[in-house]
């Protein structure tokens, strides 16, 4: 018997062949190897770019699984203080002292949970994408609302453990902030 691949050989190939339908086989087996440019490279504005690229995507609902509810509340004036396993303790206090420049900076000040939610998500991977090593986060300490937990600060400790490529963050030097604001420690990409 010759194999004839117009012809179906069980009931099971007929069932898989009408599922498929029409399709067509590809005509080359090779990858693309072309190398992507970075923004650095094309010599573009990263911080434009990132309005750009803001302002084309549709919203999204809920951002890379973080909720708007914070897991733990923190006080306004309590520091911060996190990092994966396997970040050496040197690096951690580097990061703590402010030795480590900061390339990016984000301001949540004015925003809601939600937006901020958004706003981090997008600015991490952004960042991320960037190659940036270290990046500032504004999250203020809530004393336009006396008595009132911080929740924003409380929201970011909760999201920054949870957003992939955060090695590490703790609060802020005075100068750019201090518990009001986090020094960020990103994976390269």
């Amino acid at each position: 018997m010759i194999d004839d691949p117009e012809i179906p050989s069980s009931d099971e190939d007929i069932d898989f062949a009408k599922a498929i339908g029409d399709v067509k086989p590809i005509q080359h087996d090779r990858a693309d190897l072309t190398r992507r440019r970075s923004r650095k490279e094309l010599n573009l504005d990263p911080g434009l770019n990132y309005r750009r690229e803001a302002a084309s995507i549709e919203p999204e609902r809920f951002i890379d699984g973080l909720s708007s509810e914070a897991a733990e509340i923190v006080e306004s004036e309590d520091d911060l203080l996190f990092a994966v396993p396997g970040v050496q303790i040197r690096q951690l206090k580097r990061l703590r002292k402010g030795h480590i420049p900061w390339e990016q900076g984000l301001d949540l000040h004015g925003y809601t949970v939600e937006e901020a939610r958004d706003q981090l998500s997008r600015f991490i991977r952004s960042a991320r994408r960037d190659n940036a090593r270290c990046v500032l986060i504004v999250h203020g300490k809530a004393y336009s609302q006396p008595g009132q937990p911080a929740r924003l600060k409380s929201s970011v400790n909760d999201w920054l453990r949870q957003i992939p490529g955060v090695l590490a963050f703790s609060s802020a030097q005075p100068k750019d902030g201090g518990t009001g604001a986090v020094y960020v420690l990103l994976a390269s990409s």
